[in-house]
């Protein structure tokens, strides 16, 4: 929460408008006063008029205090600028109710349209909530529909009442799911919008466009124009007037025309200077070759320095110390890339970071004949991320596949939003290391993880998106996806003219839960071609011609006489009459000029899905048979984008919302303990404490009372109830029935008596500890359920059976919130331990609704309350007939600004 008349940094933000520039959102200030008269005196005599409902040709000096002096919890006020003009401005002011604001807005009549009144609405509801305002009010003139839209399209449920020539609105202003959803989408069309400009400028400027051949800008120069681009291209370059046969320009101030795109090749030090003349001159976009901002905190200064700029005056960057980009339309046919030759046309979408890994990504896929529709190096990626590029994929029809090598994640909540809505209807294949999130590669800046391990795995299964370790796998199962239909279960057959290699790779499959329903390892090769590949066309047909087979692999020891390219084709051929996908191995081949790996073909279509109906169908993938030199990368391929097609067809659930849940008095609670938190030191809830906070979410702790004599342990017991349970309050032996922590079902006073001296005597050995007693639960399967507030991640929940599952061999399952109830269910199932819930050995099955509910409402309490930096439930048991909670760890701490809210913000 902001303090009272501190200026709450925190709270600016570079934004996206609706058109893909930027602008830049923060709190008003006294020094807004003459930008804000300038932005007043700009306006039209109706905008005023709609605004103040009378007009006033300037503001006077009173107003003018009022206005930019705020307190930033009754009164608030934003700005949007670009470049140092405000062009929108939206506050509230706290009323008599102080749970009510009123809200206004001013736009900027050249601006109206950009949806800077949807952005100023978003901050300022989020700002309010944090000062426990929760609904909004305003007073609209009618004819102001402008302004009526704003409010009516946000997404929250709007009163109206009209009284006396004005429109009175009202309505709360905690998110709904209608209103995140609204949110949702304009932040899509608006970042979408962003890219798809700057895969597609209308013109192009190369600053610092060289004669020297070989170098950078020389290169980026040629590759544009040998392309085919089809916009104008401009070269920038103070010391020659001709370059490339075009004339060259000293500035480009100087191009007669207005420039979409900017090639920034100069040495970093000038890359500052050259922004500053392509935001004076109007340029839309920045692609920043130029590397050397990886130099320790030097150069990230230089970096946020760039952006912050950029943004301000409504440019987006990509890049420092990038690769370039290519869109291989051929409309807009662009190479803005170091790449040799503009790439063949194709359904693969990638994005890489460093220019390293782009260069790898990029050669890999041209080895194996996989066509791109467009390709983005972000290098340090400052500014243009991986989500913005989903972003705009999404509405690509251009792109089938999509697959990212991501070195570092700026913001995971954000990612796994987009990408599970982006893979509902593509492939998304994610390479990712073991330790992105753990380091930095040079010159990125983002937080960094200290969630348990697999955390952002988890990530990634709960979106959608296939998840491989190297840019080699990536492009296994590219190839796969850009030119075959999507396998439609897990039936394989396998065919092999060597038996010993089929059941190798049969038995390949079966870790990977495939099936190999159909097994045909004696296909006879060698009696010449013009018999084998008949015979091979007849084998295949029948295997995909079994309804129990939804993919086959081919794999072929050389035989003589047979070319591998007829071998092939009429591979191809088969898979596209049998309309299942098909995958062809050639191993034991010793020539490196006949090796034959990637797609071979691509002669027609494989159909499209069918188009619902009023909707235009959209082109199917570009047929192509996938050729692998090894065995096991192909199953492995295959089986990743089995697992992938299972999830696309499942049903995805709804986000969970449990009945009973009083978010405001929870919130009210720890805003109350928060004034016992100091810096970076965490609160630990007392037994109460945790208790009354729970309850706020519907979960009910197991009462339990503390005692020093063993008089005050049977008044315990009478109060609770017999029988009871003995337990020491030590955290570690509380749990350790082997220990002597724990005493169960005690049902009499004298046995209490009794238990007390021998557990004391029992632990001695460990020391002195305070002991308890609490109501005896059902018999259940303990669990354990663990939440904290991630730097990077945001809230991380962790599921694991109690005991040495969790402790000693790390079986846990994760999940971040927040949680379809799809997500729960499986977040229940993960752990390899957790077939004891489901009737183990003889015993019953427990009652694992009641087990999915309890974390529904855990998930929830933690995705609402990031001030909870650490929530552990330990152990819940879980029984036929429900659950227990029987103890509860609550820290509360400071929370940093999480990476995805309610607001719409670039990453900073």
């Amino acid at each position: 929460m902001a303090e009272q008349g501190q200026y709450p940094e925190y709270w600016e933000a570079d934004v996206v408008l609706r058109d893909g520039r930027t602008g830049h959102l923060r709190p008003v200030s006294p020094a807004d006063a003459e930008a804000l008269q300038a932005f007043h005196m700009r306006q039209s005599q109706s905008s005023i008029y709609l605004r103040f409902f009378t007009y006033k040709a300037k503001l006077s000096g009173r107003e003018l205090k009022r206005f930019t002096n705020v307190d930033y919890r009754d009164r608030v006020a934003f700005v949007i600028t670009l470049g140092s003009e405000i062009v929108g401005i939206g506050r509230y002011d706290r009323l008599d109710d102080p749970t009510e604001a009123e809200v206004a807005f001013n736009i900027s009549d050249e601006h109206q349209g950009r949806g800077i009144g949807s952005i100023l609405l978003e901050h300022l509801a989020a700002a309010a909530r944090e000062n426990g305002i929760r609904r909004f009010s305003a007073e609209v003139l009618p004819e102001n529909r402008k302004m009526l839209s704003v409010f009516a399209d946000a997404g929250y449920e709007v009163r109206r009442a009209f009284d006396d020539g004005v429109i009175a609105l009202d309505f709360d202003i905690d998110p709904t799911e209608k209103s995140r959803a609204v949110m949702e989408a304009r932040e899509h069309r608006a970042e979408a919008r962003s890219v798809a400009d700057l895969l597609a400028p209308s013109s192009i400027a190369v600053i610092g466009a060289s004669r020297e051949w070989g170098s950078v800008g020389y290169q980026l120069m040629e590759h544009i124009v040998e392309g085919g681009f089809t916009g104008s291209v401009y070269a920038v370059n103070p010391e020659a007037f001709e370059l490339a046969g075009m004339v060259s320009y000293g500035k480009i101030s100087e191009i007669p025309e207005p420039v979409s795109l900017a090639v920034i090749a100069v040495p970093y030090d000038q890359v500052q200077c050259v922004a500053q003349e392509c935001a004076a001159a109007g340029v839309k976009h920045l692609l920043v070759v130029s590397a050397g901002f990886d130099d320790g905190e030097a150069g990230l200064a230089r970096q946020r320095r760039l952006v912050r700029y950029a943004r301000a005056n409504g440019m987006r960057v990509l890049g420092p110390a990038s690769l370039g980009l290519i869109n291989t339309r051929p409309e807009v046919s662009l190479n803005a890339s170091m790449a040799p030759a503009l790439p063949r046309r194709g359904v693969l979408g990638l994005f890489s970071q460093s220019a390293a890994i782009g260069v790898l990504l990029y050669a890999a896929a041209q080895r194996r004949r996989l066509g791109l529709s467009s390709t983005i190096s972000a290098g340090n990626r400052a500014d243009v991320s991986g989500n913005d590029v989903m972003q705009y994929w999404e509405d690509d029809a251009g792109t089938k596949v999509v697959g990212l090598y991501l070195e570092s994640v700026g913001n995971p909540r954000k990612f796994s939003r987009i990408a599970r809505r982006l893979a509902t209807g593509k492939p998304v294949i994610v390479a990712k290391s073991d330790v992105t999130g753990l380091q930095l590669p040079p010159g990125h800046s983002v937080r960094l993880t200290q969630a348990p391990q697999g955390a952002l795995d988890a990530m990634l299964r709960q979106s959608g998106v296939i998840r491989v370790a190297t840019n080699e796998q990536l492009m296994d199962v590219a190839q796969i996806a850009c030119s075959q239909p999507l396998p439609q279960g897990r039936g394989l057959a396998v065919l092999s003219n060597s038996a010993a290699l089929g059941r190798v790779l049969a038995d390949a499959a079966v870790p990977l839960d495939l099936d190999a329903v159909h097994l045909r390892i004696d296909l006879d090769l060698d009696r010449g071609q013009s018999v084998a590949l008949p015979a091979l066309r007849e084998a295949v047909a029948k295997a995909l011609a079994d309804e129990a087979v939804h993919s086959a692999v081919v794999t072929l020891l050389p035989a003589p006489g047979l070319d591998n390219n007829a071998v092939a084709e009429t591979l191809l051929d088969c898979a596209i009459e049998g309309g299942k996908p098909v995958v062809a191995v050639f191993t034991g081949i010793m020539d490196p000029s006949q090796l034959t790996e990637g797609i071979l073909g691509s002669r027609e279509q494989v159909p499209p899905e069918p188009a619902a109906e009023g909707e235009a169908a959209e082109p199917g993938l570009p047929a192509g048979l996938p050729c692998f030199a090894s065995p096991g990368a192909a199953v492995s391929a295959l089986a990743a984008l089995v697992r992938y097609s299972e999830w696309a067809g499942r049903e995805h659930g709804h986000y969970a919302e449990p009945a009973g849940v009083d978010t405001e008095a929870a919130q009210t609670f720890i805003d109350e303990q928060m004034s016992r938190v100091a810096n970076t030191e965490l609160l630990r809830l007392g037994p109460d404490e945790t208790a009354r906070l729970l309850d706020f979410y519907g979960i009910s702790l197991l009462p339990s009372l503390p005692f020093r004599t063993e008089d005050e342990a049977v008044a315990a017991a009478d109060q609770l109830g017999w029988p009871v349970v003995l337990k020491t309050m030590d955290e570690h032996l509380r749990h350790r029935l082997d220990l002597g922590g724990v005493r169960l079902n005690i049902s009499s006073e004298q046995s209490l008596r009794s238990n007390i001296s021998e557990m004391r005597t029992a632990l001695e050995p460990y020391g002195r500890f305070e002991l308890e007693v609490q109501s005896m639960a059902p018999s259940g399967q303990g669990c354990v359920l663990r939440a904290i507030e991630d730097p990077l991640l945001g809230p991380v929940l962790s599921f694991g059976i109690a005991g040495d599952a969790v402790n000693l061999l790390d079986d846990w399952a994760h999940g971040i919130p927040p949680l379809t109830s799809v997500d729960i269910a499986d977040l229940v199932r993960t752990p390899r331990t957790s077939r004891r819930l489901f009737g183990y050995q003889g015993l019953p099955k427990v009652d694992v609704a009641a087990l999915e509910d309890l974390i529904a409402r855990v998930a929830l309490l933690k995705d609402e309350h990031p001030e909870i930096a650490l929530l552990e439930i330990n152990p819940v048991l879980v029984s036929v007939q429900g659950v227990t909670v029987l103890s509860a760890d609550i820290r509360l701490g400071n929370p940093q600004q999480r990476t995805d809210s309610a607001r719409r913000a670039l990453r900073d």
